[in-house]
């Protein structure tokens, strides 16, 4: 079986949706629960693939702050050297971007809440998980910091009005996701009545914001649902190319 470690910063942001569509497309998820004390290994020996989710928990944090969050930083510094098939989302862009050579900060717009699109760049057509996506996808923002330089190399894939990096790509098979598209309607909920400040800059109230998420839920998984399954494609490929994930 093709295993991929799930590092679950915060219980607040689980793999829910993302984590059923890499169970379908035939991953075994090795998932550490970090608020609960699961242990992060030392490397990725043993892992075709990494998944780093969000959370509460700032990019900027220091290690005193978030010490949880030092370990995360280990092993996408590692999947990034290895090139080793990775997905960061959110919380997990952020610290992708930095670990690479980029930088994160307060956003300078203020958070970015709720359902919205992102739109394709050119270089995400030649991409094998973008490439197929819809000009712009919808996709479920919740992020008050923001990526405003990416590593060196890297590739931009999308962007929207409001902040440029909002998916990119270092090396050939490690992805940053700035936007979510594992939410169910049960974690925006959470999400929207623990978090004043963000639905405060929306302009919108805790129950339009669920309701627009609900209204986008399906089109996310008819989008997205099938790029999971090709990231899993290119875990499955790591994992029976006789190199699987190390150290680097």
């Amino acid at each position: 079986m093709t295993r991929l470690l799930v590092v679950v910063p915060s219980d607040t942001d689980p793999p829910t949706r993302l984590g059923q569509w890499l169970r379908d497309a035939g991953l075994e998820l090795d998932e550490r629960r970090l608020s609960a004390g699961d242990p992060l290994p030392e490397d990725l020996t043993g892992h075709d693939g990494l998944l780093v989710l969000g959370g509460p928990q700032s990019s900027l944090d220091d290690e005193e702050t978030s010490p949880e969050l030092v370990g995360v930083r280990h092993l996408l510094g590692q999947a990034v050297a290895a090139d080793v098939p990775t997905l960061a989302v959110c919380l997990g862009a952020q610290l992708l971007a930095q670990v690479g050579g980029g930088s994160t900060r307060v956003g300078a717009d203020g958070p970015e809440v709720g359902a919205t699109l992102v739109a394709k760049r050119d270089a995400a057509d030649a991409d094998p998980l973008f490439g197929p996506l819809p000009l712009s996808p919808d996709v479920l923002e919740w992020h008050h910091d923001e990526i405003d330089r990416l590593p060196a190399g890297a590739t931009l894939l999308a962007s929207n009005p409001r902040y440029d990096n909002q998916a990119y790509r270092v090396g050939e098979h490690v992805y940053g996701l700035q936007f979510h598209i594992e939410t169910d309607e049960a974690l925006v909920r959470q999400w929207a009545e623990h978090d004043p400040a963000g639905v405060g800059s929306s302009g919108l109230d805790v129950e339009t914001i669920c309701a627009r998420a609900a209204a986008v839920h399906p089109d996310l998984a008819e989008v997205w649902a099938p790029f999971a399954g090709r990231f899993a494609d290119l875990v499955r490929a790591r994992a029976h190319s006789g190199h699987p994930a190390s150290g680097g």
